[in-house]
């Protein structure tokens, strides 16, 4: 695959530090979720099956602001149409964002015509007609190029879901060699996915993700697990494919240690998000949702992964995390009580007065009480032993 990806495979020695400074940068931010399900087709039916809303607000939130940086542009500011589907994107029911969609519609059959995908994911291909006329129109807008491939990508995964392979591999291919700089869409990890799928294995060197560093893993792995063995290597050794196949897996652990507690099903797997936090659980969930199949079909490959991934495992550290001594804390507490109690009695005097005294009295009345009752125990005692024979001839 690096031949189809030139513009992210090429490094440059003299921008190393640099590079590397934005791409740790670049992890800590949100991405949208290339392999994200379909709103209308598959979000929406979980939610009438279940009752339960798949996507947070968040999520969606982000997605109507993806929108409209996407989509729109300083010229179609003021516009109907653009207002109302920007209204539309933010609206959380599929029935009203279908309204308005066709409201948009109604108002200009001519430029919004192609939004009805944004809304419930229909008619990819009426909608792409539209935005190719616009896009052969007006090349200098940004907008109609990233509507093109919004769609065209789209489409790819319908072909993808209905398992017509080849056709989706030709689309999302052409994508990548005619806009080789659209990052945003992140076209690879889904032409990764379906050649997963295709069982077209091959090496390949892109940019970071848990898609990237996991396959990698895979086609590793692919090639060892099935004569793999762990009692074996613990007496001879690995050999230096396990050892390459370890090095890999322990390398997508590093990017993403999240991952394998799904490939495992030691945690359950839930509808992927439309937005993913790179290095996050978020991103382990979207890879598993469709990784986790191709994983399964690889014999060994799991059991592998999990004596890597238990070997290597361990709870996130706090360090360099100090413990207060108990002492510290008592002394700081004892001192800052005093110091309230004093500020109290300076400014209220006659209440805290009042105050002390009552908890005082509570104490005290009990101790005076059982000092009486001991004393007349005592003198009782004393008394008797006074009657008694042997204390009188002591006497």
């Amino acid at each position: 695959l690096s031949s189809w990806f030139p513009n992210q495979t090429r490094t440059d020695s003299s921008n190393e530090n640099t590079g590397s400074e934005a791409e740790e940068s670049n992890e800590c931010k949100v991405w949208r979720n290339s392999m994200c399900l379909f709103r209308g087709a598959e979000y929406e039916r979980y939610t009438n099956m279940t009752g339960r809303e798949a996507l947070s607000y968040y999520d969606m939130n982000l997605s109507a602001q993806d929108h409209q940086n996407y989509f729109l542009c300083s010229t179609d500011a003021g516009k109907f149409e653009y207002e109302t589907m920007q209204t539309a994107w933010r609206e959380r029911d599929p029935k009203l964002r279908l309204e308005l969609a066709h409201k948009a519609l109604a108002h200009n059959q001519k430029y919004t015509l192609y939004f009805l995908c944004y809304i419930a994911e229909q008619k990819f291909k009426l909608a792409l007609k539209a935005a190719e006329d616009n896009f052969r129109k007006s090349h200098s807008l940004k907008r109609d190029t990233n509507v093109v491939v919004y769609i065209r990508r789209r489409l790819a995964l319908c072909a993808r879901r209905f398992g017509r392979l080849k056709e989706a591999v030709k689309i999302m291919k052409d994508l990548i060699k005619e806009f080789p700089t659209m990052y945003v869409a992140n076209v690879y990890e889904n032409l990764i996915e379906t050649l997963l799928e295709m069982q077209s294995y091959g090496e390949f060197n892109l940019p970071k993700s848990a898609t990237i560093y996991y396959t990698t893993a895979l086609l590793k792995v692919r090639l060892v697990a099935e004569r793999f063995s762990p009692s074996v290597a613990l007496k001879k050794g690995l050999t230096p494919a396990e050892m390459s196949a370890v090095e890999a897996i322990h390398k997508a652990l590093e990017f993403n240690p999240h991952v394998p507690k799904y490939l495992l099903e030691m945690k359950p797997l839930i509808l992927p998000p439309e937005h993913i936090l790179k290095r996050g659980d978020s991103e382990a969930i979207a890879y598993s949702f469709w990784h986790i199949s191709h994983w399964q079909r690889v014999q060994g490959a799991l059991d592998m992964l999990r004596g890597t991934f238990e070997g290597s495992w361990h709870e996130l550290s706090v360090y360099p995390r100090k413990e207060t001594p108990s002492s510290l804390l008592f002394a700081s507490g004892l001192a800052f009580g005093i110091v309230i109690l004093m500020i109290l009695v300076h400014q209220f005097p006659k209440p805290a007065t009042e105050l002390f005294n009552l908890p005082a009295q509570w104490f005290i009345h009990p101790l005076k009480q059982t000092y009486e009752a001991v004393d007349k125990f005592f003198l009782h005692v004393f008394s008797q032993i006074e009657q008694t024979w042997l204390f009188k001839m002591f006497i």
